[in-house]
């Protein structure tokens, strides 16, 4: 997955997801929280991929609020006939989604941010820093 796409939620919490991204996410996927204040979305595939990684941190007590952080608010969608999910409140509440949202295609999981929040995250990126990026 990868790209950028503006779209908006409804009054009730549904969001059309970006057709290009659909296909790979395929009519059942995972939303949970993600990390910068945003929503992770992942195809049922990725999502085994992600539990298993959960699952192999073991019992400590860092691995157990690592857990806890993505696997309580996590939940099961399914698009609807015009391709939207409905994104429950409490999880719209923690990525501050109101109408205005940014898909953004993450390789293996899609995320799910607030307009104005991906911009100002985006805009403060500094290119310097990924120098320390090896790969």
């Amino acid at each position: 997955m990868k790209g950028e796409y503006k779209h908006s939620i409804d009054a009730k919490g549904r969001l059309a997801m970006p057709a290009k991204l659909r296909e790979e996410l395929g009519d059942r996927f995972t939303i949970t929280k993600g990390r910068d204040g945003c929503l992770y979305a992942y195809p049922e595939r990725e999502w085994e991929v992600f539990e298993q990684k959960l699952k192999a941190l073991g019992g400590s007590e860092k691995a157990r609020r690592t857990q806890r952080y993505y696997m309580a608010k996590a939940i099961d969608v399914e698009l609807d006939a015009q391709g939207r999910v409905l994104i429950r409140a409490d999880l719209r509440e923690f990525a501050g989604l109101r109408k205005d949202v940014i898909v953004v295609g993450m390789m293996d999981r899609a995320e799910i941010w607030d307009s104005e929040r991906w911009n100002a995250y985006y805009d403060d990126c500094d290119e310097s820093e990924l120098d320390d990026v090896d790969f």
